[in-house]
């Protein structure tokens, strides 16, 4: 096993940090980064998600740590209505599901938008202090809206999910010695001298597709994310699901020039990417790799009915009148959802369907699903 003292952190304090000090030790000295990632975000009453500060806003003097599209602008809910309103429509179904909701800002703004085509909201979200905020945000809709801890048997609806696959845990992979000969291992996390560092052992896991290159390299693989959508494969009876992200297909995801991973953190709206400083302080995403979501989907029962950029989807779903509407100021505040720098081109949209194929608004034009 390969240990790497440079990237130490500060030595562990506090509740959580002395948690995840004892899993480490209870397993023998080290624990998979994807465990880590999963204490640092989930962990029952410590974890990042379980803390009661903000996260979510536009401007970091509100305390909050990153902003998502539905605080960024009111209008990503009111154009992803279509869409839902039109699945709903086509899938002779009157439920929406949204995993990961967050502020409740979508929520607030798909209900607003949807009215009586919903007759049940359920939000399925593991953060109680989220919980209560989306409860006090969405109380005038009464009884419409739901919380769920976990997935039913069945689910007859339209699912979405915003900004939730990047922040399910992900193993680290890296390779030592270029393609020719070089040897993977599985990166994790370990207590050096006190402080958590990172600590590499062989593995037999790989990438879905091999790395060229004389090059080290360090990537990400996503059995939790893809674990997601097999379990949303066997509980959809009837419906549609659309979850946006940041993320590339496979043949992006692991280029040769990718060569440090994805990982990243978020605190105060300022990003890092050193996930083993201040845990339970700040987020710890990674990017999603679309193909193998897809493939998932695919495997498990579920028809992929789009694939494009977030800025063709919020078009072809009628963003651009809601622009010309719009004044100066929101108007500049939108197109960041758009913008080929800001949200447009790194975050996707990918489309998952039960029962007979159909083709989405949110699609007509710019679908790359021929790209996954």
């Amino acid at each position: 096993m390969t240990t790497r003292p440079e990237s130490l952190s500060s030595a562990p304090a506090g509740a959580l940090q002395g948690r995840i000090a004892s899993a480490i030790a209870q397993a023998d000295g080290w624990i998979g980064f994807d465990r880590f990632m999963a204490m640092a975000l989930y962990e029952p009453g410590l974890g990042y998600y379980a803390r009661s500060s903000p996260k979510f806003g536009a401007m970091p003097q509100s305390g909050s740590d990153f902003v998502t599209a539905p605080e960024l602008s009111p209008l990503f809910g009111r154009v992803l209505a279509a869409q839902v309103a039109e699945a709903l429509q086509v899938t002779g179904t009157d439920e929406v599901w949204e995993f990961g909701a967050g502020s409740g800002a979508l929520a607030q703004q798909l209900l607003e938008a949807l009215g009586e085509r919903v007759r049940r909201y359920v939000i399925v979200d593991v953060s109680g202090s989220l919980r209560a905020r989306q409860q006090a945000r969405l109380a005038v809709w009464g009884g419409t809206v739901q919380w769920a801890a976990e997935l039913p048997a069945h689910i007859e609806g339209v699912v979405v999910g915003n900004e939730v696959l990047d922040a399910m845990p992900v193993q680290l992979l890296a390779r030592h010695g270029g393609q020719a000969g070089g040897v993977w291992h599985e990166r994790g996390v370990v207590l050096q001298d006190g402080a958590f560092a990172w600590a590499d052992r062989p593995t037999d896991l790989r990438p879905p597709l091999e790395i060229e290159g004389p090059q080290d390299y360090l990537t990400e693989i996503h059995p939790q994310g893809q674990a997601f959508v097999r379990t949303l494969a066997d509980r959809l009876q009837r419906g549609a699901a659309f979850l946006i992200d940041y993320g590339f297909p496979e043949s992006e995801y692991y280029h040769p020039q990718r060569h440090m991973g994805t990982v990243m953190c978020h605190r105060g709206h300022v990003a890092d990417s050193d996930p083993l400083a201040d845990v339970g302080e700040k987020d710890i995403t990674a990017h999603v790799d679309f193909t193998g979501i897809a493939l998932a989907a695919q495997e498990a029962g579920l028809e992929v009915l789009g694939y494009t950029t977030q800025a063709h989807f919020l078009y072809n779903c009628g963003l651009g009148p809601l622009l010309d509407q719009a004044g100066p100021v929101e108007r500049a505040t939108a197109a960041k959802l758009v913008l080929e720098h800001e949200m447009g081109e790194l975050f996707k949209v990918i489309a998952l369907g039960k029962g007979e194929a159909w083709e989405p608004m949110g699609f007509a034009q710019g679908d790359r699903s021929h790209r996954l």
